[in-house]
């Protein structure tokens, strides 16, 4: 799954133009690599997302196979470290 698609289908962000948007502003780091919006996304990767207030890590659990998950069941797929 592309990682802009990850991050709004897990509820890390709300939109998916804005995860589009942070990862073409290069602030979504893929195993501690600068992302690209098209970049798949495994089990097991480890996400930073760089804010003005500090970077907040994320580990990939699962990918999702439905458009978005419910908030409840957010802990399946991502844990924050």
């Amino acid at each position: 799954m592309r990682i802009d698609k990850w991050l709004s289908a897990v509820n890390v962000v709300k939109r998916r133009t804005i995860a589009q948007d942070m990862v073409k502003s290069g602030v979504v780091f893929l195993n501690g690599v600068k992302a690209k919006p098209a970049k798949e996304v495994k089990v097991g990767d480890k996400i930073t997302i760089e804010y003005l207030k500090g970077a907040r890590h994320f580990e990939v659990l699962q990918i999702p196979t439905t458009k978005t998950i419910p908030k409840s069941k957010k802990e399946e797929y991502v844990r924050e470290l």
